[in-house]
């Protein structure tokens, strides 16, 4: 498809959103129609505005390092269209079905996010559909890097209100971003810490000086397996590889971080390393018995598909049911992302495995690339942050509640100045919520650009359903 033509295809698209929207009744909600999802919030009422048409790279700029991607393009198409010009996203979020736009309002993040902070923060100008039915565009204008656009930019408080966002203030159809050069190959360093204190530390140094061991850092992120086994996995892109690894096959990547301390990879198979078994989690599907993974198709082990039998085991409730017969009051699922501080990242990981008990765990530090204000979802430029990621089912006990444990956490984390990303299950009250994720910003964004209530309300989104 040349430019001219993925140009027309756009207008002709978002032409259709337009007249889907001017279709649905006045007192109809909005919510989109969309082929896959990465949320675990499994609660029906599929939508009703198509977006058929916005899911294609429109354009690549090797010289200005952007490109100009449709709102539902996933990152899989993304990176496939940057990696033959030696660019990538500055952030590229571990799943290969995440798309730009959910990535952007839903939070995003990986290895290079401490020294790139979030998707949104590459966002350089977006075309958003509105509640009230206008396409508006929002850019940050120039910052103090002196990136593309007018000084003041074009509705910022919409572009800085739409991270954390999950679509109640509009649905972005197309977003141009920064890319950053890449290299053919990555070289990893395994790095294992007897302590969470330790761990907390290198993390820290890392974030601040991009060096560890006086080698540099262009990727980082680690894993917990236990209280007294961490390792960090530290990237750093290369130009050559005596030889390369292929975790696509036979081969688990999460294991081999046990069992090497170097290795390398293609910088594609390095951005999709965790895809492949969705970090750990398909063992709870049996794919990483030998047996089972040798007859399961490669083109089906990825997250798209693990996600989709979680789906139909939770309508189904076969875990639940399997869990009472053992004698248990049920299952809670406890899929989450969480931000702590990296000096409380210790006591943190002492409550996790006292209280919850999931392991592996995944740890990945974060830094807010800048000063600017994200007010639903703000952090402190200057702190370090690690994300901690656990995404298993614990069984209750009788008596408590069905969301015992999310609650529980949620609880440690205010204590510790945490929040957690709302892809999947939240209990916060509303005060909570609204201290937590910019209650009053949001309110004034919502009557500003969804007066009539058009698109879900957040809280009763992400809470209460």
């Amino acid at each position: 498809m040349t430019l001219t033509d993925a140009g027309l295809a756009h207008r002709e698209a978002v032409d259709a959103v337009r007249r889907g929207f001017a279709e649905l009744p006045p007192d109809a909600p909005v919510r989109l129609r969309k082929k896959t999802s990465n949320l675990f919030r499994f609660r029906g009422g599929e939508g009703g505005l198509s977006v058929e048409g916005l899911d294609r790279v429109l354009s690549v700029d090797p010289v200005a390092r952007t490109a100009d991607v449709q709102g539902m393009t996933t990152y899989e198409d993304l990176v496939a269209a940057t990696l033959p010009h030696g660019l990538m996203p500055l952030v590229v979020p571990q799943l290969r079905t995440i798309t730009l736009g959910g990535a952007v309002v839903g939070l995003g993040i990986e290895s290079t996010s401490f020294r790139d902070g979030l998707p949104h923060e590459s966002v350089l100008e977006a075309d958003v559909l509105t509640g009230t039915g206008d396409i508006l565009r929002t850019s940050r204008g120039a910052d103090a890097a002196g990136s593309a656009g007018s000084a003041a930019g074009e509705r910022p408080d919409l572009l800085a209100g739409l991270p954390n966002s999950y679509g109640t203030l509009g649905y972005a159809l197309r977003l141009r971003i920064e890319l950053a050069p890449v290299a053919p190959f990555v070289r990893l360093r395994h790095v294992r810490f007897d302590t969470a204190e330790d761990t907390a530390r290198a993390l820290a140094e890392i974030a601040a000086t991009r060096e560890w061991a006086g080698e540099r850092v262009d990727f980082c992120d680690g894993v917990v397996f236990s209280a007294r086994e961490h390792y960090l996995t530290l990237g750093e892109m290369v130009d050559s590889a005596p030889y390369l690894s292929d975790y696509t096959g036979q081969r688990i990547y999460y294991r081999s971080i046990q069992q090497r301390t170097t290795d390398f990879l293609t910088i594609h198979d390095y951005l999709w390393r965790w895809d492949t078994d969705w970090f750990w989690c398909s063992r709870a599907l049996g794919v990483q018995h030998p047996v089972v993974r040798r007859l399961w198709p490669s083109r089906y082990r990825r997250s798209d598909v693990y996600r989709r039998l979680v789906a139909l085991d939770r309508r189904l409730g076969l875990s639940q049911a399997v869990a009472r017969r053992r004698g248990a009051a049920g299952v809670e699922p406890i899929i989450q992302d969480v931000e702590v501080p990296a000096d409380r990242l210790p006591e943190f990981l002492a409550f996790f495995h006292d209280e919850i008990g999931i392991s592996p765990v995944w740890l990945c530090p974060l830094r807010q690339r800048d000063a600017r204000s994200w007010p639903l979802y703000p952090l402190d430029p200057d702190t370090t942050y690690v994300n901690v990621g656990f995404w298993s089912d614990v069984e209750l006990a009788p008596g408590q509640a069905p969301d015992h444990h999310n609650r529980r956490i949620e609880q440690v984390l205010l204590a510790m100045d945490g929040h957690k990303s709302l892809y999947s299950t939240a209990s916060y009250p509303r005060e909570e919520f609204d201290a937590l994720y910019g209650g009053a910003t949001y309110r004034e964004l919502k009557a500003r650009y969804d007066p009539d209530g058009r698109l879900p309300d957040l809280y009763t989104k992400t809470v209460t359903g």
